[in-house]
């Protein structure tokens, strides 16, 4: 796996944070969740920029939100008991697979 695609496992993983702190931030309203919450999201959104860079803007935008999509959906389950269903794990599944596909087929 080249740089490129380390900075953008990076952005998702910083998404993740970003998205599990607003929960956290109770509509920015709590500071330090919501301080961390601000931070995550730059540094999510600079690590993409980074990635972007070399990974095309399509592949790069797709997997990013895939990374955060599935992060966050599992973060739900495991943080806030969210259901775990088999439909929802269908679904997390075929974003995942999405993911590799694109990873799989870009240069």
């Amino acid at each position: 796996m080249g740089a490129a695609w380390l900075w953008l496992l990076a952005a998702g993983l910083f998404e993740i944070v970003w998205a599990v702190g607003l929960k956290y931030s109770e509509g920015f309203s709590r500071l330090g969740p919501s301080a961390i919450t601000v931070a995550a999201m730059g540094a999510s959104f600079w690590c993409l920029a980074r990635a972007l860079r070399e990974i095309p803007l399509g592949t790069g935008y797709a997997v990013w939100v895939g990374i955060g999509a599935v992060g966050t959906a599992i973060a739900g389950v495991l943080l806030f008991s969210e259901p775990a269903t088999w439909p929802r794990a269908f679904c997390v599944g075929l974003i995942l697979a999405g993911i590799i596909g694109l990873k799989l087929t870009s240069a």
